[in-house]
């Protein structure tokens, strides 16, 4: 197996450790979780960039690397819409969560629809600019949480000193990730509506 296809199968064990973090008793669990994110999250960057660098674009790469992605990004919005740690109030809305996910399996239907036919359809540019986006609001929301924590405690201040301003930064977020997620959806159909032709 290259090097791309191992970053991404690494991106599937980190996430299974970024949701294990979640339930770690201690002081520091969404800080921990955070970082583990973080890691996850330039493996996605790295594995596509070296595939293309070597010439080592394949098929698994291909399904894989946009699955893990999903299961990432899944594992993230459900945590962050659902876990009771979090106050209420810094919680991500749960219909946000449910809205993205939607897309994700509608994306992930086409590509199953898509390998009936024999073919293997690639993540497109307005998708990875929404996988961007997405990763930004996790870290967000997470980054809200985890400053009350000791590792991430100097970045408290920033998310105290204007709560008005803080709310405002984080409704302009995820809504304008919800947005790109939805546009990004309906583009991936668009582009490969051929496929139902016979719908």
């Amino acid at each position: 197996m290259n090097l791309p296809n191992k970053l991404t199968l690494s991106r599937l064990v980190l996430t299974a450790v970024f949701v294990v973090c979640f339930y770690i008793p201690w002081a520091n669990t969404v800080s921990l979780a955070l970082l583990v994110f973080g890691v996850a999250s330039i493996t996605d960057y790295y594995d596509g960039k070296i595939a293309r660098a070597r010439g080592i674009v394949t098929n698994f790469g291909k399904l894989f690397d946009p699955l893990a992605d999903k299961i990432l990004i899944a594992a993230a919005f459900i945590l962050l819409a659902s876990d009771t740690n979090i106050p209420e109030a810094s919680r991500l809305p749960a219909w946000i969560a449910i809205v993205i996910l939607s897309r994700e399996f509608f994306v992930t239907g086409i590509r199953l629809v898509a390998a009936g036919q024999g073919a293997v359809l690639a993540a497109e540019t307005l998708g990875k600019h929404k996988m961007l986006w997405q990763i930004l609001t996790v870290i967000y929301f997470m980054m809200r949480q985890a400053s009350g924590e000791p590792i991430f405690g100097f970045t408290h201040a920033a998310f105290t000193a204007s709560p008005e301003v803080e709310r405002m930064v984080a409704a302009g977020v995820m809504y304008f990730t919800t947005l790109l997620t939805l546009v990004s959806g309906f583009s991936y159909f668009w582009k490969n509506r051929h496929m139902f032709d016979d719908a």
